[in-house]
């Protein structure tokens, strides 16, 4: 690990990274606080393979705030980690901000689950793949907030159509009912979503959980 200045040009947005970077009031202050301060903690970043860039590992937001403030250069942490490292390292950087909708959240646990299980954690316990998948998600659950059942809950949310996923993000239908939906393929979820839309509603909770028993059971 080393720290140097960085062109803000050579550095890249972590791939699928799954915390949105949004231009509201807190980023306008962050703007604010960049143009008379400058960035004052480093960007933590990786070297992109064959080239002379970096991907951001943490500071999405200081790095965007930068450039709307017109700032050319950062400060920043080089780390050399691999793909998968740097995916849990990107997680864990955000996994405790103050704002992080379900869709961030979920879309997070996914990524870092599987990572994890590329690593092969905890794959001596068993030869399954399933098996693996949740012996990970309970060491994401020792690492969080969460217990072993909701980090799988969340998980399931990233198998819900766009949709669903913003009307969970504004808190228009809730995380069970979400879960019990990401059960049903695309084309069903889109007829839910249709009804949804001509009676101005969304289902509770009990419709949701017979949607997705009728569904199993054929």
């Amino acid at each position: 690990m080393k720290q140097t200045k960085i062109a803000v040009s050579k550095l890249r947005p972590f791939e699928n990274n799954p915390y949105q970077v949004r231009d509201d009031a807190e980023m306008n202050a962050l703007i604010e606080s960049i143009q008379t301060q400058g960035v004052l903690s480093p960007l933590i970043v990786r070297p992109i393979e064959n080239t002379d860039e970096y991907e951001v590992i943490s500071g999405h937001r200081r790095l965007h705030a930068a450039q709307k403030a017109g700032i050319t250069e950062v400060s920043a942490l080089i780390y050399a980690l691999d793909r998968d490292a740097a995916v849990i390292a990107v997680v864990d950087s955000n996994l405790h901000r103050e704002h992080i909708s379900p869709s961030e959240k979920a879309f997070a646990y996914r990524m870092k689950l599987e990572a994890m299980s590329r690593q092969g954690h905890r794959s001596d316990l068993t030869s399954d793949q399933l098996g693996r998948k949740l012996e990970t998600a309970e060491i994401i659950a020792q690492q969080s907030d969460d217990s072993k059942s909701q980090v799988r809950r969340y998980i399931r949310l990233t198998y819900l159509i766009p949709e669903f996923l913003e009307k969970m993000d504004q808190c228009e239908i809730a995380l069970s009912v979400g879960v019990e939906l990401s059960f049903l393929d695309e084309s069903s979820q889109r007829e839910v979503l249709e009804q949804c839309t001509i009676n101005d509603c969304t289902p509770s909770y009990s419709q949701a959980w017979r949607m997705h028993k009728t569904d199993r059971e054929g």
